[in-house]
């Protein structure tokens, strides 16, 4: 595994910038979903027992939970012998976590078979199976009932989905442990999948692991680093592509992969965090095992027809940046009344950006050797932008008065002796709407 970037100045000088993905390497966490509540992320993962399997040994399911996407704290490990399941299984696959009405559910995968779910007051348990049997039985549609996901739509209703080719969906009580309907199948229109490239394969058109969720007013269904998109959560859906092509790849990270290839096997999640869009996914790049995997996270950027570009899979990962790299702006930890938007030449740029609109860059690393920020920016209106450390209200690092210019410009300023770590927050000032738009930085 490549845990650091080495980089070469002018004096031969070598800085060691954390790698962060995978998020939390080299323990087998996998079958990510993260979920946001009360404001701190909550991965829950599957778990690949030993990087010396030879099949798929999962012998519990793990709860993580992060402030910033960084750093990972372990919060509990479900056994099998606290459901209903009730003794030693290895076949503790996909999972996903929620919280209604001041109660966690947490709902597991018995392999490909059926699932079950728990129910906490706290994630730190004590969990308990109010069921003492399976919420979704082997035996209810005629997919397989395994891989669930949790979606909760804009009316406030929460669903399942589930399943594995043919995937099915069904509105959950209010008490999220009960079906308020049947299953219905959902319809995609000409899927493709890992075993399925062409569309010729109708026996195996997709995959397992299907995830919801919606952005503005589309649903994505997904599986994996495919999806397609509808306007209602039942469907009909249609695909549109995969967010994974092979110049997704930074070097180091394209291989080995899956034996149908580096699309196969991303089982993961969407999420939405500080006005960020990210994708949690399977990768072992890093250890070469498809039995013993690692979860990824890459930042999510929407087109303006409503497809999503590809992602970049990396090793630095999110929420983290390198001061010797240029920073994409679209790629911030958080936001405030800002937008991105595709560029017409291609990548995307962030607008939208109002009086005292701001992005902020958690923890970037390899600062203490640069006195200065260069930000590539046009500025449709007279504006300033400001440097300051932490937050909006931060103290102030330097700031530019931005003159009207009709194209992208660079402007430099002058920053104070910095610590080797920092957060950097951007604030524009100024009268009226869409005062700027801003592309990159980069530190020197």
């Amino acid at each position: 595994m490549k845990n650091v970037i080495f980089v070469l100045f002018l004096f031969s000088i070598s800085l060691a910038i954390p790698a962060k993905n995978p998020i939390i390497p080299n323990v087998g966490a996998n079958d990510p979903h993260i979920r946001i509540i009360d404001g701190i992320a909550y991965l829950s993962a599957s778990h690949d027992k030993s990087v010396d399997n030879e099949s798929f040994i999962m012998e519990d399911w793990w709860l993580w939970s992060s402030t910033d996407l960084v750093d990972w704290k372990l919060e509990y490990v479900l056994k099998p012998e606290e459901t209903y399941i009730g003794k030693p299984y290895q076949g503790c696959w996909a999972t996903d976590i929620v919280k209604r009405n001041g109660k966690f559910y947490w709902y597991f995968s018995e392999r490909n078979h059926q699932s079950g779910v728990m129910v906490a007051e706290d994630p730190g348990g004590p969990w308990r199976d109010p069921l003492g049997k399976p919420l979704l039985a082997e035996d209810l549609t005629p997919t397989h009932e395994y891989d669930m996901g949790i979606f909760q739509d804009q009316d406030g209703d929460y669903y399942i989905v589930f399943g594995v080719w043919d995937y099915y969906i069904a509105r959950l009580n209010e008490d999220m442990i009960s079906l308020a309907e049947s299953p219905r199948k959902i319809e995609i229109s000409d899927p493709r999948g890992p075993y399925n490239p062409d569309g010729k394969n109708t026996e195996r058109p997709t995959d397992d692991k299907p995830f919801i969720h919606m952005y503005k007013d589309k649903y994505y269904l997904s599986w994996g680093c495919f999806y397609a998109m509808g306007d209602n959560v039942y469907g009909p859906y249609t695909y549109k592509g995969s967010i994974i092509e092979k110049e997704s790849f930074a070097p180091g990270y394209d291989s080995p992969t899956w034996p149908h290839g580096f699309k196969q096997g991303r089982h993961g999640s969407f999420f939405e965090w500080h006005n960020q869009w990210y994708f949690a996914y399977c990768d072992i790049s890093q250890t070469g095992n498809r039995y013993f995997r690692d979860t990824f996270i890459s930042y999510v950027h929407y087109k303006s027809n409503g497809e999503m570009a590809l992602i970049h899979v990396d090793g630095i990962g999110v929420g983290e940046y390198d001061a010797h790299q240029i920073i994409q702006a679209e790629n911030y930890f958080a936001s405030s009344g800002v937008e991105k938007i595709e560029s017409a030449e291609g990548g995307f740029y962030i607008g939208g950006i109002d009086n005292s609109d701001y992005l902020i860059f958690n923890q970037i690393h390899g600062l203490s050797l640069f006195g200065k920020i260069e930000i590539n920016v046009c500025s449709a209106k007279n504006a300033r932008i400001e440097i300051r450390r932490d937050h909006p209200h931060g103290q102030m690092l330097a700031c530019s008065d931005l003159i009207e210019h009709a194209h992208y410009q660079t402007i430099r300023l002058k920053l104070p002796p910095l610590n080797e770590s920092e957060n950097i927050c951007l604030v524009v000032r100024g009268e009226g709407k869409n005062l700027i738009k801003l592309d990159s930085f980069i530190f020197n």
